[in-house]
């Protein structure tokens, strides 16, 4: 995922798994045999959230910091008041970030998905797409020639959760009207449910879609 060179663009929401994905970088910097840079790059949406955290997080573990501004919650809730606001969102924040990393020299950007989110992602996508289709550990996209990059993939969420806990890594709570109510968090649910009924069924549907996307 990294080589010699790299300016890396860390999205960080805030949320507890871009904020280990960004101290395990930090991290890394300081013996990876590959030298690189880092620069956080935080999306803010609108909805009044209180960035101090993490400044004062970056100042830590010495690595800029860029917070772009936005009007994506106003878009999204008042003026085209989304039904399932989730998917634009992520579409507008995802380009914000990737015009952000660019603007700041970078040639990567790296994400916090863990692989609970790899098995939300693949079942959206299979329920209600009538796709088989996922995010990869790293995703060239060729018209903004920037590679994206997921760190956490191999993670479990539990895993993330205890080292967020065990490092006392500030959280920065969402304020978004939708949190708690979406697809994905329907997802988590029938995950739970299926694992109830069928011990290791997350971890079989992991090792699926790793095997699907290595034979792709």
């Amino acid at each position: 995922m990294i080589d010699d060179g790299d300016h890396i663009a860390v999205a960080v929401s805030g949320g507890k798994d871009s904020m280990l994905m960004l101290k395990a970088l930090a991290a890394f910097r300081g013996f990876s045999p590959q030298k690189f840079t880092l620069t956080a790059i935080a999306v803010d949406l609108g909805f009044g959230a209180d960035f101090m955290p993490l400044r004062e997080f970056c100042r830590e573990i010495d690595v800029d910091l860029k917070i772009v501004p936005t009007h994506i919650g106003e878009v999204i809730f008042k003026e085209r008041r989304e039904k399932n606001p989730c998917a634009l969102c992520s579409k507008m924040k995802r380009g914000a970030l990737v015009n952000a990393a660019i603007a700041s020299g970078c040639n990567k950007l790296a994400l916090g998905h863990h692989a609970d989110d790899l098995i939300e992602t693949f079942l959206m996508e299979m329920l209600y797409n009538g796709k088989l289709n996922t995010f990869s550990p790293v995703t060239l996209l060729d018209v903004k020639n920037i590679t994206v990059i997921r760190p956490l993939i191999y993670l479990r969420e539990k895993e993330t959760i205890y080292a967020a806990n065990r490092l006392s890594i500030p959280v920065i709570d969402s304020l978004c009207p939708a949190d708690g109510v979406t697809k994905r968090e329907e997802m988590k649910e029938l995950v739970k449910s299926l694992t109830r009924r069928m011990p290791e069924a997350d971890e079989r549907i992991i090792h699926a879609v790793m095997n699907y996307m290595g034979k792709k």
